[in-house]
């Protein structure tokens, strides 16, 4: 049996009882990164005062999933056998879907334990006033596949659940403000550790309240959705003026309207 386990995302008292028992057992883990499974369980016996048998970590995240599942050895499975993700619950943003698969394909019994979710945890802090959401993760790093994703988001009709790093949460407030400034927004970054902090309110305001505020760790950001009566969509005249190629600019215009990226290039060069 395979047993993916959800661990903390900050509190190390959030792993579970049922997930330590299990740990005490398993004899093999797959992990994400071994030296930071490896330091979770050291201050998770001392916490805890257990006991862990570890005999086998085996490095398994999303560049070598299936150069490792193709050549692992079934007989392991014979026993109790863990996959931890670096943090929170395996296959939300981490690796551990081919490996979900792997079992499915190969008759394998696994079992997914309930656990920490930074998603949710976020969504239900963020009080916002709607029963349906999207978790859409990473936005991409940059280039035109991000502002098309941005577009995405900010034109769902739900609220959309976004992850950022610390690297990229600047750029992200920025472009929040820059094209949704009334939108509401939630953001908590190091969600559960001792540095937890919560922003709340329109883009605008956050993106103020954030100018002095310590952005180093990691993010979630809850967008609501657009008010239909009298909140701000995205226009062509906004897509218009932004200062994007004009290809660029046609692919979001036609998006948008539903006219071809041709018909919109040809009326941008005139």
């Amino acid at each position: 049996m395979i047993y993916f386990i959800p661990t903390p995302i900050g509190n190390l008292d959030d792993i579970s009882v049922r997930s330590l028992k299990l740990l005490t057992e398993c004899k093999t883990l797959f992990c994400e990164d071994t030296r930071i499974t490896k330091r979770l369980l050291s201050l998770l016996a001392q916490r805890h005062n257990v006991t862990f048998q570890i005999q086998n970590f085996i490095s398994m995240h999303s560049h070598n999933e299936e150069t490792v599942l193709a050549s692992i050895d079934k007989k392991i499975f014979e026993e109790h056998v863990g996959y931890l993700s670096d943090a929170g619950m395996p296959g939300i943003s981490d690796p551990g879907a081919a490996l979900v698969r792997f079992c499915q394909a190969n008759a394998l019994a696994y079992e997914i334990l309930p656990g920490a979710n930074a998603a949710l945890l976020a969504y239900v802090t963020s009080g916002i006033k709607t029963h349906q959401f999207l978790f859409y993760g990473f936005l991409s790093h940059k280039g035109m596949d991000r502002q098309n994703e941005l577009f995405e988001v900010l034109n769902a009709p739900y609220a959309v659940i976004v992850y950022e790093s610390p690297h990229r949460i600047e750029k992200l407030i920025e472009e929040l403000a820059q094209f949704a400034p009334n939108r509401q927004i939630f953001a908590i970054k190091e969600a559960t550790k001792l540095y937890e902090k919560r922003f709340f309110g329109t883009a605008l305001e956050v993106q103020k309240a954030s100018k002095t505020a310590n952005l180093k760790g990691e993010w979630v950001v809850v967008i609501t959705p657009e008010i239909k009566h009298g909140g701000e969509a995205i226009t062509k005249e906004d897509l218009i003026d932004l200062d994007l190629p004009p290809k660029q600019k046609a692919k979001l215009l036609s998006k948008l309207t539903g006219e071809s990226i041709k018909e919109w290039y040809t009326k941008l060069q005139n």
